[in-house]
């Protein structure tokens, strides 16, 4: 019998004993080595060769990863690891490092309840660590720590034991500090890293080789010998006394939870507005696999052979073959499940039958996208939506090399939206635009790489477009929108939503599936008037909509038009049809015809289309900017062409730290001017130069540019040069 089928009978075997269960994610800053410690704890479990491991990148399956060398999707694999004579059921994903790519992460840590967290011994905590990091403690993932790449230490930079030691610790304690500043409570109650209980490793994946306190007692490895054989190189005895495999695997089992410990704790945070009273509520706190099924969908692929192939994870119930489930949010089709599997890397391999407390693959559910919430139950509370850390900040238009590809093409993006929920697709059906926006140049690439290796459409790209948002600066109103039929006219006013508004729609602390008095009283605490925090009618993003108006007859049933037309003018703005952000929209006053027909949604979405846009002028309204935080790390005597780098690109630096020879730069500039920024970073610092960038939300465009942003978007538009003034709207 070949390893593998045993592995898999063994996997199945495991599968209905949840406290023999971990579900883990292994989560880093990019290059701190994710997927070559995913692929020596495979080597260990039997999975790959040894001889490859670390090599062969396994768990990168897209030859587009292999040929970059970094992953780009989440991958996941099960298998069995034994410790103190009882075999356990180790379920991983591997996630991606790139800040392009930080959807996956989110999406991953939902599927999972601990975190391995990867630190480079040379590089220490960056800000991606910090990032992965926080969505791991907000989803309530238990992280433990790995330091990875101590061999750096001793033989690149020459450090003696004690000064290896007091750098472990510090990388420790930065992490800690971390986990301290996200979360108190968690820190507190057990989650605090400590090497003397077992919680961090120290090690090399490239080498295979690790060690821990629990382990040294056990294999008597000692910090002395590795100091002595990582100097004379002899990684071959550090692998064999001290194997990496079992020394992570060993500190997953021991110190991370099982489904039933961690579904206590996570469904309450990752189920807020479930009744845990209910059928499902119980069945999910106990992870129990005779309740009805609640999976939820945390990724989306596509099998040329199988279609649609979702994985997520199962909080209770069992998935057979043929189940019926239905999809929370849709119409409530019944979505019948053709095959059940668990993922062995690239391959997915079928069970008979898929217990709770595991990570599933099933094919079959077609009303399904990420996140959603999937039940054998006609009803559930649905799962809190996957928030992801940042947004899609630029775009590029695509369009079919040969006219026949067109309507391939349509329906290829709208699985490419599907997929990954971090993209959006825009399909204008009148200019024939097709615009794809992600997360930065590299994931764009990847896509539109994608478009045309696996899906066959030639397809011809533009350059990369940044993508704008307008707001307003200051109040309007009451401005009056008259219908084209002069019967019916609508008063509104316009004023800024206040910043800690804007933040808490940002965090979903806020929004219309919150009971009514509950969104009152958060409302009401955050500084609004009482009277304006009941009568909210809608909330479209980071926009409000209050309904002012007393006693109107005919305006409820009117009400959905006027929303509608709200809604059309937030699409697009006049300044330069960019998304309307941040701004709160009062209904005062309104006059409508008695009579049904002429109030029709032909007389009234153009009325409140046109007040809002004419509102949104007087109230000065201006572009923001998508700005993104540079950290540029390099020797001393590049600091100055760094910094250069920052402030030549409208950027401005506004921290400095040092340690050792190197210094790192931290800025912030406007994704706008950082097309090319790595070619100039490596020219300028002859190379020398490390560099990560992050999501830092939207800014206002400087004055003096204003006019001509604005001029270049209409002309790329084909829109009117010139920008209208108010009185267009208002005829």
């Amino acid at each position: 019998m070949t390893r593998r089928k045993k592995m898999v009978e063994q996997v199945t075997e495991l599968m209905d004993k949840p406290e023999q269960i971990r579900n883990i994610g292994i989560v880093a800053h990019i290059d701190h080595g994710k997927t070559t410690l995913s692929d020596n704890l495979l080597a260990g479990a039997g999975m790959i060769s040894e001889e490859i491991a670390g090599k062969a990148c396994w768990m990168d399956s897209d030859e587009e990863e292999q040929a970059r060398g970094i992953t780009i999707d989440s991958s996941n694999v099960s298998m069995v690891h034994t410790y103190d004579n009882q075999e356990y059921l180790i379920n991983m994903i591997d996630t991606p490092g790139h800040v392009d790519f930080g959807g996956d992460v989110t999406r991953a840590m939902r599927a999972v309840d601990g975190a391995v967290v990867l630190v480079d011994a040379v590089e220490g905590t960056m800000p991606q660590t910090e990032t992965v990091l926080r969505q791991a403690l907000k989803e309530g993932v238990k992280p433990v720590l790995f330091i990875n790449k101590v061999d750096r230490l001793i033989n690149e930079l020459k450090v003696d034991e004690i000064e290896m030691q007091i750098r472990l610790g510090k990388v420790i304690d930065k992490v800690n500090k971390l986990i301290k500043g996200m979360s108190e409570e968690a820190y507190k109650g057990g989650w605090k890293l400590d090497a003397a209980e077992g919680t961090v490793a120290f090690g090399s994946a490239l080498y295979n080789w690790a060690v821990s306190v629990p382990f040294m007692k056990k294999s008597g490895v000692s910090f002395k010998d590795v100091y002595e054989k990582c100097k004379t190189n002899d990684m071959k005895w550090l692998a064999k006394s001290s194997p990496l495999c079992a020394v992570v695997l060993d500190m997953v089992v021991r110190h991370l939870p099982d489904p039933l410990d961690a579904q206590k704790r996570r469904v309450p945070i990752i189920w807020q507005h479930g009744d845990k009273s209910t059928v499902e509520g119980k069945s999910m706190l106990t992870c129990d696999p005779n309740g009805p099924a609640c999976l939820m969908v945390t990724d989306i692929s596509f099998d040329p052979h199988a279609g649609e192939v979702a994985t997520g994870r199962l909080f209770s119930g069992t998935l057979k073959r043929g189940t019926e489930c239905y999809v929370m949010g849709t119409a409530k089709k019944v979505n019948r499940l053709t095959q059940v599997g668990i993922f062995m890397g690239a391959e997915r391999i079928e069970v008979e039958a898929l217990p709770a407390g595991n990570i599933a693959a099933v094919t079959g559910l077609k009303d399904a996208i990420v996140g959603s919430t999937v039940t054998t139950l006609q009803e559930m509370t649905p799962f809190e939506s996957l928030k992801h850390y940042s947004e899609p900040v630029m775009t590029v238009a695509v369009e079919a090399k040969n006219m026949k590809d067109l309507p391939k093409l349509v329906t290829v993006l709208r699985q490419v939206a599907k997929e990954d929920p971090t993209v959006n697709v825009t399909i204008n059906e009148e200019t024939g635009e097709h615009l794809i926006s992600g997360m930065g140049e590299l994931h764009l690439e990847i896509i539109t790489h994608r478009i045309e290796r696996d899906k066959g459409v030639e397809i011809v790209t533009s350059p990369p477009i940044v993508v704008y948002r307008e707001t307003i600066t200051g109040t309007a109103g009451p401005v009056e929108g008259k219908s084209p039929n002069r019967h019916n006219r609508f008063y509104i006013e316009l004023e800024p939503l206040p910043d800690n508004v804007v933040k808490m729609l940002k965090d979903g602390d806020i929004s219309m599936d919150l009971p009514a008095l509950e969104r009152r009283d958060v409302l009401v605490e955050a500084g609004f008037d009482k009277d304006e925090a009941k009568n909210i009618k809608a909330i479209e993003g980071t926009n409000m909509f209050i309904d002012m108006t007393k006693g109107i007859q005919y305006l409820n049933e009117t009400m959905e038009l006027v929303l509608d037309g709200w809604r059309e003018a937030l699409a697009g703005g006049p300044l330069a049809d960019e998304q309307v952000q941040n701004v709160k929209i009062r209904l005062v006053d309104v006059k409508l015809h008695e009579d049904a027909i002429h109030r029709g949604p032909a007389q009234v979405i153009p009325a409140v289309r046109s007040a809002v846009k004419a509102g949104l002028l007087l109230a000065n309204d201006t572009l923001l900017e998508p700005m993104q935080i540079l950290q540029i790390t390099v020797p001393q005597e590049h600091m100055g062409s760094a910094t250069g780098m920052v402030q030549g690109r409208r950027g401005q630096v506004y921290d400095m730290q040092s340690e050792g020879d190197t210094i790192t730069v931290v800025g912030k500039a406007p994704v706008a001017e950082l097309f090319g920024f790595a070619g100039d970073v490596r020219s300028a610092t002859e190379g020398r130069a490390m560099w990560s960038t992050e999501f830092a939300g939207f800014a206002p465009v400087p004055g003096g540019m204003l006019k001509e942003i604005v001029t270049g978007i209409r002309k790329r538009k084909g829109l009117k040069e010139q920008i209208p003034e108010p009185s267009d709207y208002l005829a």
